[in-house]
């Protein structure tokens, strides 16, 4: 999937998302809140013989089991830019890489400072996503006024971000571990690299102990989000088949004239593996994720209430400043000043037809926080109030930063003019 048509598809998610995130927050304002919290608690019990019995509620089934998928297609798109995308060149990827450690750090640092030592302090990897479908949304709306050159930057931006927050739920997020399914996790990984190993293709194979590497690793503790980002990672991204190979078996067979029905089904069978397990896994999956468990999951953890007692308590909430500031300050500052420095000492050069302006706009843009944050904020924190108020911070942040980014761009002008067809 070229990078420009990933890009539109993930900002036509954005507004499948937004729809569901109004619907989620009226729904939980309504005089019909209950049936919402109702549902969201209601136990669905799931038997694996003896072996495991999962019993958890809904929501912890959108956010442990469905999410998985979400993050499925994350390690997908991952591991296509490292082999055949941008992230296989070390000079296309080297500015975004740092752009996305100063979006990173700068924000954590910013809600620590508010922070340290009190009960929200372990929200702070919560500012320090970027949400792929709703940057790339706002950034999609604004057309010719960003050249594609500065889209590719913040799509391979998120990635990074992505690969980050994904590594701080691994290490700073996991519970207790439970070192015997923790082994037999790993043993399902070691599956994994022999069936790369011996060239087993067979996509629903690997859906297969997909499911077994995510039931192990839900059991071990270490959180099972991670069992999907390994899976797309392991997936191969180069085809069985190559296309030198495929082109000449398909002039041979249309050069002899009749074909036998041996030699159609072997045509059939390189043109079917001419795409690689990955591609063939994203295109299927990609709308569900973008279109259904995105949304799903926001309607599910976007609901908090509004009501004035508890805008007020958001208000005076060190965890809603720090997030508020991290996303809107943290992100621009870090972003920017980051690709200053590279871009200052020769490291990097800006991306083609991109100004400072425009540069200072993504670094907005970037601020939006929103799948990832809500997911990192379930993990932090426990206690119901301190929850709805990090939830506050990242709707109110979210929606400064989309402002704040889309203003700039859209009243700056690209270096040799607005690209067209961008």
């Amino acid at each position: 999937m070229p990078m420009l048509r990933f890009f539109h598809f993930q900002a036509g998610g954005g507004i499948a998302m937004l729809v569901a995130t109004a619907v989620a927050l009226v729904w939980a304002n309504s005089p019909w809140q209950d049936s919402y919290h109702t549902l969201l608690d209601s136990h669905t019990r799931v038997e694996f013989g003896n072996l495991l019995v999962l019993d958890e509620p809904l929501e912890e089934w959108i956010n442990d089991a469905l999410m998985v998928v979400f993050f499925f297609v994350v390690g997908l798109e991952i591991k296509r830019e490292l082999v055949v995308g941008e992230l296989r060149r070390p000079g296309a990827v080297a500015l975004p890489l740092i752009a996305a450690l100063g979006g990173m750090a700068v924000p954590a640092v910013l809600y620590a400072a508010f922070n340290t030592g009190g009960e929200g302090s372990a929200g702070w990897g919560i500012p320090m996503a970027t949400d792929i479908a709703f940057a790339l949304g706002v950034v999609a709306l604004l057309g010719r006024h960003v050249p594609s050159s500065l889209k590719i930057f913040l799509l391979t931006l998120a990635i990074v971000d992505d690969i980050g927050a994904i590594l701080v739920i691994a290490i700073f997020y996991t519970d207790e571990i439970s070192l015997g399914w923790l082994a037999l996790s790993g043993g399902i990984v070691l599956l994994l690299l022999v069936m790369r190993l011996i060239r087993v293709w067979y996509t629903p194979m690997y859906l297969v102990v997909g499911v077994a590497f995510w039931l192990t690793l839900f059991e071990s503790g270490v959180h099972a989000t991670i069992a999907g980002v390994v899976m797309g990672m392991l997936a191969p991204a180069r085809p069985l088949v190559s296309e030198a190979r495929s082109s000449l078996l398909l002039q041979r067979s249309f050069s002899d004239g009749a074909v036998s029905v041996r030699l159609a089904r072997q045509v059939v069978f390189e043109v079917r593996e001419r795409v690689s397990v990955a591609d063939r896994l994203a295109d299927f999956l990609h709308p569900w994720t973008s279109f259904f468990i995105v949304p799903v999951f926001a309607l599910a953890n976007a609901g908090v209430e509004l009501s004035v007692g508890s805008l007020g308590d958001a208000v005076r909430s060190p965890v809603t400043i720090g997030i508020v500031l991290g996303l809107v300050v943290g992100k621009l500052a870090g972003v920017t000043a980051f690709t200053w420095l590279a871009v200052r000492t020769g490291l990097c050069e800006l991306p083609r037809g991109a100004t400072w302006t425009q540069m200072l706009g993504i670094g907005g843009v970037a601020g939006i926080g929103f799948t990832v944050s809500l997911f990192i904020t379930n993990l932090a924190f426990e206690q119901q109030l301190i929850t709805d108020q990090a939830k506050i911070g990242i709707l109110v942040a979210s929606t400064v930063a989309a402002l704040v980014g889309a203003t700039i761009l859209r009243f700056s002008r690209s270096a040799d003019g607005p690209a067209p067809g961008a």
